[in-house]
């Protein structure tokens, strides 16, 4: 499946001045990704076309897009890459049930997914691949585990061997094994050395979709797709068979990023089989945007209270409310979604939009700094809602400047806001 990223968006640049963004990681380093001379590094774990866009895929893009959006403000820039886990049970499985072709339903659900991005306006990625693109490279990740002691086989499938990595586990063994097990883990499965020991390469079963390799004809795990897709394009095809061309570097790459539920273990996962072929720590800091759930409730597919972008948007409602529903709370807090949150939002939207048309409105450069002084400090949107509400009363009570194009331009830049 041949996919490219969906179009770029015109972001407006910035003339202030911005203090260097410090981003609060899951664990590992702080990063200061404001280097103007060598690009920041960035993998975000992107859909399993299976179904549409919902509120938690949203959260968590735009949490990323305003990282992106404030690097590029602060004068660096970004190398982005984005994956689709476009082979996958749950993608299978789905097709079975409704009778369609697993590739035309992966198809039909990127697109909508990317018309979603597009509405929200939130930036592409560099790179938008597909897991399907990969399978050579796949191949050659395991062979060079396999070298390097990493691989052994239980019946026809191929397994990676995790022990080397257990001290490194952000949970509990126990904890870690009851999550494996719900995310697509086969932890009670004999022959394994370890329990947690990820899938590399399963083996064909069931008529399934299959792909050619030296360990069989089959299909990839999850884990080891992202590692593959991740070295590829932000370092070289060459890092999949271990070689490293900067003996001194420390990471890889920048940032890791997705939704806290990626944490462990696909995130973890990832990163062992990312150092077991290069040796090299996989990510400087890793970044993870909380859960969002709906009137009280934890969202999920199980539950069938998942609420998607697209009908929000069919049912009228403007992408951009929807955007700065988002961004009332902290993107790393689970939080939940209720109409009252949108119905805020639409009243702030509708107040910012009145006062971006007048004539005369509060000085921009304060309003401008404020967000900044928020943005940098781990992506702080509600202190950037309240300097925005402030600005507004200040328009409202004393305007004494014609400057709304220059607060739109910054609204648009920063936080994403095309007003």
């Amino acid at each position: 499946m041949k996919i490219s990223p969906w179009p770029e968006l015109y972001v407006p640049g910035m003339s202030q001045a911005l203090p260097a963004l410090k981003m609060k990681s899951t664990y590992g380093e702080k990063i200061f990704p404001s280097d103007p001379i060598n690009p920041i590094r960035m993998y975000v774990c992107g859909i399993t076309p299976y179904d549409s866009t919902h509120l938690g895929h949203a959260a968590t893009y735009i949490t990323f897009d305003l990282i992106h959006r404030y690097i590029l403000a602060t004068g660096g820039t970004v190398s982005f890459v984005e994956n689709i886990t476009d082979i996958d049970e749950p993608l299978l499985e789905r097709a079975s049930r409704d009778n369609t072709d697993w590739q035309s339903l992966a198809l039909d659900q990127v697109q909508l997914f990317e018309s979603d991005m597009s509405a929200l306006h939130i930036m592409p990625p560099k790179y938008f691949v597909p897991a399907t693109q990969v399978m050579d490279e796949v191949a050659q990740a395991i062979e060079t585990m396999e070298k390097n002691g990493f691989v052994y086989k239980v019946d026809q499938d191929i397994y990676f061997d995790i022990s080397s990595y257990l001290d490194e586990l952000p949970i509990s063994v126990d904890e870690a094994l009851r999550i494996f097990s719900e995310r697509g883990g086969d932890p009670q499965r004999s022959g394994k050395r370890h329990p947690l020991d990820p899938v590399l390469w399963l083996a064909n079963k069931n008529g399934e979709p299959g792909w050619e390799s030296p360990y069989g004809f089959g299909r990839p795990g999850w884990h080891i797709e992202c590692c593959v897709i991740s070295l590829k394009y932000l370092r070289g095809p060459q890092y999949l068979g271990g070689t490293i061309l900067d003996s001194a570097e420390k990471f890889l790459i920048d940032i890791q990023g997705g939704g806290t539920d990626l944490i462990f273990p696909h995130h973890f996962m990832s990163a062992a089989q990312a150092h077991a072929m290069t040796g090299r720590t996989f990510a400087k800091a890793y970044i993870h945007s909380g859960m969002i759930g709906l009137d009280g409730e934890k969202m999920s597919k199980s539950k069938g209270n998942l609420l998607f972008v697209s009908q929000l948007i069919s049912d009228g409602e403007d992408p951009m409310a929807i955007r700065l529903a988002l961004l009332l709370d902290k993107y790393s807090q689970d939080r939940m979604w209720t109409e009252l949150k949108l119905e805020v939002a639409k009243e702030l939207l509708q107040r910012i939009r009145l006062n971006l048309s007048k004539m005369e409105v509060a000085p921009a450069a304060p309003l401008i700094a404020s967000l900044g002084e928020a943005l940098s400090r781990d992506l702080d949107t509600p202190a950037a809602i309240v300097a925005i509400q402030a600005w507004c009363e200040e328009s409202e009570a004393s305007p004494s400047v014609d400057e709304a194009g220059q607060v739109s331009r910054a609204l648009d830049s920063l936080l994403g806001l095309a007003l």
